[in-house]
């Protein structure tokens, strides 16, 4: 079903998901298209982001923002067009970085929203290298890694929107570079094009002896963006000092019980107060948005450079995107995963 002028299409949450999300949590709904009031825009989406985090709002629980309500659009990152506009400091036309979510068309007052000038990039990047990802492994990894030349560096999720990012800025900064991911075609794309010094599968049988050869002079940044046996692997072999930015946790977002095995929290703080490490967590637009020009000129120069490589997986159309959310979370996606919600022109 191909987008159009004349009806919106939603992806809204059905039902909160019980472990891992299925297509019965999603439901296609179709709407009229709102009229702008004065100073407002009404927003065409052309792609839609998808990201791990968006779990977290299909839930209840307590967290740093407010969950999805049963029967709403779910949230995420575009990019879309002006379609219309009563508000001075947009015209119909208009490429922005945009907040509509799961839909076709939405409302905006301006607030948040990012001009975009697609003669100096693809649209779509700005959901992904030029985008909170690559925003949060700038950010994750320069200020709070704060890496120094000759450190080892491992990167979980490395071939990821974000862990591809910061296994290439690692390099940029002179760290000796580990990747973890998952697969054999993962582990290649790291190597020969990403440039990491070793790939590591996860899903080997002896990964956390394969992890402990890999550094023999032990870790000093470890970019958390996974958890659960990862995290076990990595925890004996950090460094005094070292740091770990937590951006993600994305092997634990359907867990419904604590994991099997011994308690791990008395190991984990007895080697931060040991090891004195930096362990933080950052939300990166609540925490960063003030260095969000600092970062998109680095980003920016590093491309023009040919520093910097970057990966999409494009998903055609709306209705698609819950079985590739879904996808997301197995670790299905190859790269950037962003849906194609419109084209630049309507049929």
């Amino acid at each position: 079903m191909k987008q159009t002028a004349n009806r919106n299409r939603q992806i809204t949450l059905a039902s909160r998901p019980v472990g891992a999300p299925t297509r019965e949590n999603f439901a296609l709904k179709e709407t009229a298209i709102p009229e702008p009031a004065e100073g407002q825009l009404l927003l065409r989406t052309l792609y839609l982001s998808l990201d791990p985090y968006m779990r977290g709002r299909m839930s209840d629980a307590k967290s740093y923002a407010e969950p999805v309500a049963v029967g709403d659009p779910m949230v995420g990152g575009t990019v879309s067009r002006v379609h219309a506009s009563r508000h001075s400091g947009y015209q119909p036309g208009d490429w922005v970085l945009s907040y509509s979510g799961w839909q076709d068309y939405a409302l905006s007052d301006g607030e948040g929203l990012i001009k975009l000038d697609p003669a100096h990039m693809s649209p779509s990047w700005a959901l992904g290298v030029l985008g909170m990802p690559g925003f949060t492994a700038y950010m994750g990894l320069l200020d709070i890694g704060r890496p120094q030349a000759g450190e080892t560096l491992v990167v979980a999720a490395a071939t990821g929107a974000v862990g591809s990012m910061v296994a290439q800025i690692g390099k940029l900064k002179g760290c000796r570079v580990v990747a973890v991911a998952g697969g054999e075609e993962k582990c290649r794309y790291a190597l020969e094009t990403l440039g990491v010094d070793v790939c590591l599968d996860h899903k080997a049988g002896d990964f956390a002896e394969q992890l402990a050869g890999a550094c023999p002079d032990g870790i000093d940044i470890y970019y958390e963006n996974v958890g659960g046996k990862v995290l076990d692997a990595v925890l004996p072999l950090l460094n005094t000092g070292a740091r770990i930015p937590v951006c993600g946790l994305i092997s634990q977002y359907n867990a419904t019980t604590l994991p099997d095995g011994p308690d791990r929290l008395g190991q984990l703080m007895a080697t931060i107060l040991i090891k004195r490490m930096t362990v933080k967590g950052f939300i990166i637009f609540d925490d960063y948005a003030h260095r969000y020009d600092e970062f998109v000129q680095d980003m920016n120069q590093w491309l023009r450079e040919g520093k910097i490589h970057y990966r999409e997986q494009i998903v055609e159309e709306l209705e698609h995107a819950p079985e590739a959310f879904i996808g997301l979370l197995q670790g299905q996606n190859f790269g950037k995963l962003v849906v194609r919600v419109g084209n630049d022109e309507l049929n």
